[in-house]
């Protein structure tokens, strides 16, 4: 069966904050810390060796395959910013056309640097993914 690579685990989210190379990314990750608490209300809490994760649900496909993943989340990564926010939420493409400098994936928003964004349309991608997903999976 199917094993999930990105768990929730017990280290230390300041710890890994600590080993991030580059100095710049540190305190953005820093910035980033206090955004998603005080937008989210959840600690943070490491997922996997290098997500920072905020809040919880338990999801489950049609095809049986099931989990539990963070509300939102992000991960100082060695190029870019990653930032987690649910994928099938349909204001967010409104909201990242005012979101500033910035790439995206299916589930990923990459930034180079908080300065690059705005953080007041981040807090409401931030609250806006947290609403999708516990409307989507309620405990």
């Amino acid at each position: 069966m199917y094993e999930l690579k990105t768990k929730e685990t017990e280290n230390s989210v300041i710890e890994f904050i600590e080993k991030v190379d580059s100095l710049k990314k540190r305190e953005d990750a820093y910035k980033l810390l206090d955004i998603f608490v005080e937008t989210t209300g959840y600690q943070a809490k490491m997922w996997g060796p290098s997500i920072i994760g905020f809040g919880s649900y338990h999801y489950k496909y049609e095809s049986g395959h099931e989990g539990d993943a963070p509300l939102v989340g992000f991960s100082p990564r060695k190029a870019k910013i990653s930032l987690y926010f649910a994928p099938g939420d349909t204001k967010r493409e409104e909201l990242l056309a005012n979101f500033g400098k910035h790439t995206t994936g299916k589930a990923c928003v990459y930034i180079n640097k908080v300065a690059d964004i705005d953080v007041d349309v981040l807090k409401a991608l931030i609250e806006e993914s947290v609403t999708f997903l516990k409307e989507m999976y309620p405990v």
